[in-house]
């Protein structure tokens, strides 16, 4: 039982931080990032997300792969505009306006609180 409990604990604490550092990197990237638009490109063969061109601030062009899959409800179309916002310190690191994976992160995150508190209590009952 002690085994189940550690196992749920630190699974549900591998969530848990996940979810947290999705959130903190999304809303690091959209308060302090650089926003711009983007081009999107044609999925690649074999791929299953778009890739986004855009020009940096300081002049640079950058191809970086869509952080939304093709398969979403509304899948961004080859030759649209769409805003984004990038890291200043790596512009590679982009986030979707409108698109944020808020919602997944912070089930991650609430998921993993409660396998904790779960993992907690089966091992106060061992």
């Amino acid at each position: 039982m002690v085994v189940l409990a550690a196992f749920t604990t630190l699974g549900g604490l591998v969530a848990l931080l996940a979810g947290a550092y999705g959130l903190q990197r999304t809303r690091r990237i959209t308060e302090a990032g650089e926003v711009t638009e983007a081009l999107v490109k044609a999925v690649w063969q074999g791929a299953d997300r778009p890739t986004l061109q855009f020009e940096t601030a300081d002049g640079r062009v950058l191809e970086v792969v869509s952080p939304v899959p093709a398969s979403r409800r509304r899948p961004l179309p080859a030759g649209e505009r769409v805003r984004i916002a990038y890291d200043t310190d790596d512009p590679r690191e982009i986030v979707l306006i409108g698109s944020e994976r808020r919602g997944l992160d912070r089930s991650f995150a609430a998921a993993g609180a409660c396998l904790v508190v779960v993992g907690l209590a089966l091992a106060m009952t061992a």
